[in-house]
């Protein structure tokens, strides 16, 4: 079982970038998140986890916003996409949106980054 995670905020202006994960894949929307690999820090799983999910490679921020699910640590970054960006989407997700900050807080499956999406300034 994975005890370290991260997560990611993709804004692009005032819009933020939610994610539906693939029907095999338990279909649901959250942001680019993923497991921390052996060996790895925080920031560079986030780095990874968000060039893999969406073929964006740029500089993350720590947002220092941790949160616990049971007994996995998430550990939370932003990044700023460019205006005319678009993901390219892995294997894992199916669709994305690009939404105000309340709209996408309201698709997130989960109560926590929905939370931390609302907290932001």
């Amino acid at each position: 079982m994975r005890t370290r995670e991260v997560l990611v905020v993709v804004r692009r202006g005032n819009e933020f970038l939610v994610v539906h994960r693939s029907p095999e894949n338990e279909a649901y929307w959250h942001q680019i998140a993923g497991g921390v690999e052996d060996g790895e820090t925080f920031s560079e799983a986030a780095v990874r986890e968000l060039r893999e999910e969406t073929g964006l490679d740029a500089r993350i921020e720590p947002l220092d916003r941790p949160f616990q699910y049971e007994s996995i640590r998430v550990e939370t970054f932003i990044v700023d996409a460019p205006p005319d960006w678009e993901p390219t989407l892995d294997w894992e997700h199916d669709e994305y949106r690009w939404l105000p900050r309340e709209q996408a807080a309201e698709l997130l499956f989960w109560p926590e980054p929905a939370a931390l999406l609302r907290s932001l300034p």
